[in-house]
């Protein structure tokens, strides 16, 4: 049994991984649903959290049935950190997780989110003066270093632990390859097979299939696997990788309505969260996703993403449906995207 402190996770957790623009309650809701054992929110700029920015206070939303749910922060300043936990702590997640693996410039050239891979002790500073400022459990997710010449998570892994937190999940890349290239877990797998390293490991990065995940399990010997950008658009991947691993067999791929009533949940949930013009606006980046595979389907694409009402989408999603009734998707690989550039930096 993985457990986060007292928090019991099942014998190997999927986690979905805290993504900028992507991981809010709408998405999430549909993750936990199809099999996300834990959840993180958007990251949170700690300097954003005590000016009581609106966007930021806004990502600390969280919901009983997401439980166990984490609310993630970043910075640079000890005190921002410390004052910014305090204030997550009165909403009362589950685990305060800490980013120190965002890659874009204008985070981590302003040394937060894997800037503060460039230093240390600064890192080890920030955790340890967060770890004594909260009741909550905090976790870490980073990725191996800043560059190639940087790779020191080994040591970060043990001094973090040292200063208190209950779990790492690495992301298998550097900061200077953000994501180019394949992630190599090899240092991940050496942290968790380091006689010293007593709280869990989760490896994160370019787990796309239930085969991968299988794979990686066995090769690298983590406690469990943090699924990102694989989910965008599919959030059946919990599941299956879940039957996988249990079974050796596959599920079968989700059918059209499977797709569109997925859809549908998106949508009214984003628009009951944020409103209507935000909520639809917004929606309208996830439609190819959910519609993958369908031939011709670019024309219905484009209505989806002009149109203005709810009732108007679901005329659309309704005749879809009809066109396309009795499709079967073939088994595609996942395309990976950077979702990453909208990160924010206050």
């Amino acid at each position: 049994m993985v457990k986060i402190r007292t928090i019991e996770l099942g014998e190997f957790p999927i986690l979905l991984a805290p993504m900028e623009d992507v991981s809010d309650p709408p998405f999430r809701a549909l993750c936990k649903r199809h099999g996300a054992d834990l959840m993180y929110t958007e990251f949170i700029s700690s300097e954003g959290l005590i000016r009581d920015a609106a966007k930021s206070v806004q990502k600390m939303d969280i919901f009983e049935y997401e439980r166990p749910i984490g609310v993630q922060i970043f910075g640079s300043d000890v005190e921002s950190m410390v004052h910014a936990a305090q204030i997550i702590e009165k909403v009362n997640p589950d685990i305060l997780d800490i980013n120190y693996g965002c890659p874009v410039k204008k985070v981590a050239l302003k040394g937060a989110g894997a800037g503060v891979l460039r230093d240390i002790d600064l890192m080890v500073r920030l955790t340890d003066a967060v770890v004594r400022s909260t009741n909550l459990p905090v976790t870490v997710k980073t990725r191996l270093g800043w560059d190639d010449q940087t790779k020191n998570i080994e040591e970060v892994a043990e001094r973090l632990q040292d200063v208190g937190i209950q779990a790492l999940a690495i992301h298998g890349r550097t900061r200077t390859q953000m994501y180019k290239g394949e992630a190599d877990w090899t240092l991940i797998g050496k942290i968790k097979n380091n006689p010293r390293i007593k709280i869990p490991i989760f490896g994160n990065g370019d787990i796309d299939s239930p085969e991968k995940a299988k794979e990686y399990k066995n090769r690298y010997g983590v406690d469990g696997i943090m699924i990102g950008r694989a989910a965008i658009g599919y959030p059946w991947i919990f599941n299956e990788i879940k039957h996988f691993l249990k079974t050796g067999e596959h599920l079968p791929s989700p059918t059209l309505e499977a797709r569109i009533t997925v859809c549908r949940k998106h949508l009214r949930r984003s628009i009951e969260w944020k409103n209507p013009i935000v909520g639809i606006n917004e929606m309208r980046r996830h439609y190819s996703n959910y519609l993958k595979g369908l031939p011709n389907i670019k024309d219905y694409r484009l209505k989806l993403v002009t149109l203005k009402t709810e009732e108007e989408i679901n005329e659309v999603l309704d005749e879809i449906a009809k066109v396309y009734a009795g499709y079967s998707f073939e088994k595609t690989p996942i395309q990976l995207i950077d979702y990453h550039q909208n990160c924010p930096v206050n």
